[in-house]
Formats: structure tokens, sequence, C-alpha cells
């Protein structure tokens, strides 16, 4: 009765790509396999993948995990893994309904019965910082994200250095010293960028500063850590053990692994595990929808070294429908006090809106992000 009988994929406003598997029973999982800019590539990818599940038993995870990511000789790589992802949260979502419970008793049962949360805020000034922050505090997070920069120079100059600390000295300022903060670099900066501004931000005490580096450069991380006593996390471009295994043992403090991308739940608990060995926190990233965002809860409610959740309610990028929009119970992600409380659904713990979603895949979308260049023309990472 749990025999798989049909893949969907829908993508959908603003950016995301949600997985449907249908089994005979009539029970449904949803999964989210979005990777920006890459999510039609995905797709193909997803349908790919789901010739070897129709006709199987959803409940197998583990070993359909292990068909999909080495059933072929070329594996690996964001396209593959996302693929996975989508369909690896949506067969946990199968389990949890048939077993009538939430998919973090399947894991263990819960550590926690809350998780701290935090939103990524905007502002090129220090004046709008202070207003996109104060409007997270109303409305109940505790915790921010921002990014240090946009473009940033190869060799950074004085004024390009002093415009960072301003936008992280109006953050501090706005949250005092019972809030955090934390510095996304995102991989915009070269080490030495990155080993110059450290030192000027150690004042204001991020929560931590994210990925110093281009995940291409993770051999240079080690360097970065030892650098600075600010805790320094990595992760959302890397989509293995096999990858985070050498930021882990390089000294990073928080790993992110992205439940959309690193080939979902059973591979970010199995990266999770191998985290705790070298006394590392989980932070999942998560700018996306709401399936991705109910699946890293569920890892987290499992998972004794979780950290904080990112979420995206209101985020930038959210143009045309936002977290909430697809979601038939709004109140199951609300959160209060910047937590979210434990859910208690089977499944996932959410109910997605369906006709919803259909509706949305017929106006599709083609999201992608900007090409940057610094002023000489030469390419600029984003």
């Amino acid at each position: 009765m749990t025999t798989i009988t049909r893949v969907e994929t829908f993508l959908v406003a603003p950016r995301w790509l949600f997985v449907r598997v249908e089994t005979a029973s009539g029970v449904v999982g949803w999964g989210e396999a979005t990777c920006e800019g890459r999510s039609e590539t995905v797709r193909t990818a997803v349908h790919q993948l789901a010739e070897l599940l129709i006709g199987r038993d959803a409940l197998r995870i583990e070993d359909h995990w292990q068909v999909m990511t080495k059933g072929s000789f070329y594996r690996g790589g964001p396209i593959l893994a996302s693929a996975v992802a989508g369909l690896d949260q949506a067969l946990w979502d199968i389990a949890g309904r048939h077993f009538g419970a939430p998919v973090h008793q399947l894991l263990g049962g819960p550590v926690r019965d809350r998780i701290r949360v935090y939103g990524w805020v905007g502002g090129d000034e220090p004046s709008e910082v202070r207003d996109h922050i104060s409007a997270q505090v109303e409305a109940g997070l505790t915790a921010v994200k921002m990014n240090a920069s946009g473009r940033m120079s190869p060799l950074a100059s004085v004024a390009e250095l002093d415009a960072v600390v301003a936008r992280v000295a109006a953050a501090r300022e706005v949250l005092g010293d019972t809030r955090d903060v934390a510095v996304d670099l995102h991989g915009r900066f070269t080490l030495a960028n990155a080993r110059r501004l450290a030192p000027l931000l150690e004042p204001y005490r991020p929560l931590f500063l994210e990925e110093p580096v281009v995940p291409e450069n993770s051999h240079l991380i080690g360097e970065f850590v030892r650098s600075t006593p600010v805790p320094v996390s990595t992760g959302e471009r890397l989509y293995s053990r096999q990858e985070f295994l050498p930021v882990l043992q390089a000294g990073i403090a928080v790993a992110q692994p992205d439940l959309a991308h690193a080939g979902g739940i059973t591979e970010v608990r199995k990266i999770a595990a191998l985290a705790e060995v070298y006394d590392v926190q989980l932070a999942p990233h998560c700018p996306l929808g709401p399936i991705a965002l109910a699946a890293c809860l569920q890892v987290g409610f499992a998972t004794p070294n979780y950290l904080i959740q990112e979420q995206s309610i209101g985020i930038h990028y959210n143009r045309g429908a936002d977290v909430l929009d697809y979601c038939v119970d709004r109140a199951a992600l609300a959160f209060a006090d910047g937590h979210i409380e434990r859910l208690t659904a089977p499944g996932l713990g959410i109910e997605i809106d369906e006709a919803s979603v259909r509706a949305a895949d017929k106006r599709g979308h083609a999201w992608r992000g900007p090409i940057w260049r610094h002023r000489d023309g030469s390419f600029a990472e984003w």
C-alpha cells in the first residue's frame, strides 16, 4: 500500500520547486528541491530519478537514498543533490503520515520543544539597516542576519571596509546586547579581505561570520578561522558529509547545510552527527519555501547540536508569493518570542494547499540570480 505510484513537480513563485510523491494507498508526501536559478534543470533530474522509485516501497528511505545518490557512475553536485533532497523529504513526509507521527519522532524523538529562528535583513545604508532590523524585532525575532557587502574589490579600499563596519555597528545599536546579528560574507570576499575585515567586526560580537571564502576555496577557510575569535560558519554550498569534513577539520563553529540541496533529511542528519564529533553546531541554510523550512525544523527537533534556523518570511526574494502562501494552516510555522514551537502533526508537520500549488505551477517562474561586474568590467562574485 505504500508503493510509489506517481511523482510530480511544481515550479512555483517566487523561485521554488516542489515535489509531490503519491502512493497506492493515496498517502501523499511533499518535498522541496529548489535550486535557486537552476530549478528547471533540477526538475528534469527529479523526473529521471523518479524512474528508480515508481513501483517501489516508499518506506525504504535509506535504500532509495543510496540508490539515487550512488546508482550512477557520475554523482554529486548541486543539481543531483537538490533533486535527491526533494524526493527524500517527500518520502519522510509519507513515512510520518503512514505511521501517524511527525518526522522528528521517527528520527529518535524530540530533544527540544522549540527552535530559535532568524531572518535576513537588507539595507545599503546604516539608517536602512536600523529600520529593517527594527521591523524584524517588532515581528518577534531575537536574531537577524545581514550581508556584509555587495560586490567587493579583490583588495578592498578603506571606504569599502568602513562601510561594512558602519552597517554592522548600526545593527548592534538596534539589537543591543540581548539579541544577535550574524554577518554573511557570501563568498564575495577574498581571503585577504576577509582577514582584514574580521578584527574590525570583533567589537560588535557577531553570532557568526558566514562563508568568508567561496566553497571552491574551502581549503583556505582554516586560515581564516585561525585569524579571528569570531565563530565562523559555512556550508550552504556543500552537499555531502565528504564536502563538510574538511571545513569541520579546519575549525568552523557552525555548519549550514541546506535541506533542499544537501541530500535532504537523510544526509543532513548524517552531516549533523559528523559535526557533533567536531563540537560544531548546525544552523541550516533556508531562504526558501515552507516545505524546506518544515524539513529543517523536523531535523532540528531531533538533533542535539542544533543552534538556530534561518527562515525567509518576507525576504526580498519573495516576489509573487511568500513562505506561508502555500500552507493550509499558516499558524504552524508562525514564530513567537523568536522561536517556532515543535510541530506535532504527522509527516513534515504542515499541510500544503495543493490547488494553490497547481495553479502557481501554470504561471511558473524563471528566477535568475544577478550577474555582477566590478567597475573595470571583470566578473564579481555575488
